[in-house]
């Protein structure tokens, strides 16, 4: 089994990632991936058994990554924890304005594989709402909110409504209105020394 993190492996993700993101899971084809990478279909399918597992690695490779940014929006905003977390969205609000934006990519592969629910890609993307929603409810307790894993899994209902109804109305508008939303979830919990 070829090692995880081969710069060879590394070349079909990102190619991958690239083409998935852009167009979909459906529309993008095995000889897609190993064309835009620049190596032969043999190649490809000696680092990786199917399709299904690519896909899986293109959203394990976006795990780490959008966690950490959203982690960073969050720390990076000067005032309080609902601050912090309206921060969430006024930052994915402004990425959702650039013209290569086409909706969270964990959302858009689960619902292409709505009919396939213990598909590898399906888990990876449950997997990341789950770290995130864990990471925030963290957040949340650290900053004494009540209830911060009922808040938590509130504010990733709110997100990924959002997301949803952006890959219809593309406007950052909605995004803005949840992340407000959001903030008065967060006050309404905050304990009396922080209201």
């Amino acid at each position: 089994m070829p090692e995880a993190q081969s710069p060879t492996r590394k070349r079909i993700v990102d190619a991958a990632t690239r083409l998935f993101y852009a167009e979909g899971i459906g529309r993008v084809s095995v000889d897609a991936v190993a064309e835009e990478a620049g190596l032969t279909k043999r190649t490809l399918y000696y680092h990786f058994k199917s399709k299904d597992d690519l896909i899986a690695a293109y959203l394990d490779g976006r795990d780490q990554p959008n966690l950490k940014r959203m982690a960073g929006w969050f720390e990076a905003e000067q005032g309080g924890v609902d601050s912090k977390v309206e921060a969430i969205f006024a930052n994915l609000a402004r990425a959702t304005r650039h013209p290569k934006w086409k909706g969270c990519g964990f959302l858009r592969t689960a619902a292409e594989l709505a009919s396939m629910p213990g598909h590898p890609a399906v888990k990876v993307g449950a997997r990341h709402k789950s770290n995130f929603e864990t990471w925030l409810a963290a957040e949340l307790s650290g900053h004494h909110i009540e209830g911060p894993q009922a808040l938590a899994r509130e504010i990733v209902l709110l997100m990924d409504g959002c997301f949803s109804i952006m890959l219809i109305h593309r406007n950052p508008d909605y995004v803005e209105a949840a992340g407000r939303a959001a903030a008065t979830l967060v006050r309404a919990r905050m304990s009396g020394s922080q209201a």
